[in-house]
Order: structure tokens, then sequence, then C-alpha cells
């Protein structure tokens, strides 16, 4: 009796530390705005990564452990990777941490981004983006990433509050990136993010 009631426990606590893993490291979104299509829609529900992009700063792990010297130009070390162009995240809005956004990374950390009539230039040269159904005609002064941030816009740009309008995302309010979506089984992706390019040769006189 013995024997099986410390089975029975042990199979229990493996179950719950199972749980707990998979709690912290995915999560379930709804889609509940328009500002993705034509690549995500209203109803539609993702599994986000919120592991990929766990990081340590490094700046608070030299004060806590003084006897490790990190020496890097950056302030966050990440395990895995850092959010890359191109991913489809998940991040607590700035203005409003209760609510969640879904967008894809533009800019990334330094870099400095500016539109000239919906075309979006990375450091004065055009960007790519074949994840796009039709462009708006937007444009809007160079703006510098800062550091441990990101620059982010929606797929449909006519119909998307991002950073355009609100600033970089800090990387302390992202939740994770899009994994897949699994919700409507005829939809069922993985969401790896097409990769923008930043077109060699194309560097655009700054129109502003």
């Amino acid at each position: 009796m013995k024997d099986f009631l410390k089975e029975l426990l042990e199979t229990v606590a493996l179950a719950l530390l199972i749980f707990l893993a998979f709690q912290a490291s995915v999560q379930n979104y709804r889609v509940e705005l328009s500002s993705m299509e034509a690549t995500l829609f209203p109803s539609d529900r993702l599994v986000v990564n919120k592991l990929v992009y766990f990081h340590l700063d490094i700046e608070k792990m030299n004060r806590v452990l003084p006897f490790v010297d990190i020496r890097s130009d950056k302030q966050a070390l990440f395990p895995f990777h850092p959010p890359r162009r191109g991913e489809i995240i998940v991040f607590r809005f700035p203005k409003d941490p209760s609510r969640d956004f879904v967008k894809r990374v533009i800019g990334l950390p330094g870099e400095t981004v500016s539109m000239r009539n919906g075309v979006v230039l990375i450091d004065g040269k055009e960007l790519d983006e074949p994840y796009l159904v039709e462009r708006d005609d937007y444009s809007m002064a160079p703006t510098l990433v800062p550091p441990e941030s990101y620059f982010v816009l929606g797929d449909n740009r006519d119909g998307s509050s991002d950073s355009r309008y609100w600033g970089p995302v800090p990387l302390a309010d992202m939740v994770g990136k899009a994994w897949f979506r699994y919700w409507p089984l005829s939809e069922f992706s993985l969401l790896s993010g097409d990769s923008p390019t930043i077109l060699e040769g194309s560097l655009i006189e700054n129109p502003f």
C-alpha cells in the first residue's frame, strides 16, 4: 500500500511539474481585430511560445553575481534568440498593459525606421515585405528604435494601431512569439514568420 501511495504521489508531482512547465512555456491567444489580415483573422486561435524570448538582464546579473563578470555590448542575454525581423509576436500594449496585441517585428534595436508612401525603410534601405497583400500611402519621419525595443507593424497597414502611432515595444512587454495557428482547423499552420529582406543598393535619400 505504501509503495502504491508513493508511486501515486510521484506521478501526481511529475504531472504537476509538466503542467507548470507547459503553462510557463506556451499560451493560447485569440485574435480579436483585423490588424494582421491577410495573415491572421479575427477569431483565429494561436499558440504563443513564451519561452523563446526568455532573456537575462546582464546588468542585474553582474550586480547579483559580482564574482561573475559578464561583458557584453548588449543589455540582455538570450539563451535561445531575440525577436527577429518578420516574426509575429504577442505583447502587452505599452499604453494599456491589460490588453494584448499581435503584430509583426519590423525594426530592431539601434535601427532607424521610416516610411515613404507605404514603403518601409530600414536605415534608409527599402524593406521587401512578401507578406503584404497591399500597401497604404503612409509616410513617417525617421524613428530610432531604442535599445531592448522593437518597431512593430500590422500586416493590414490601413487598419492597424502600431508603432507608427505609439512607438516601439519594449522587450519587457513581450509575451512571446506566435508559434502556430490551430483554429480554424482548415487553416492550421506554423507561423514561422516570412523574412522580409532589406534590399541592398536601395539607399533612399531621407525625404523628411
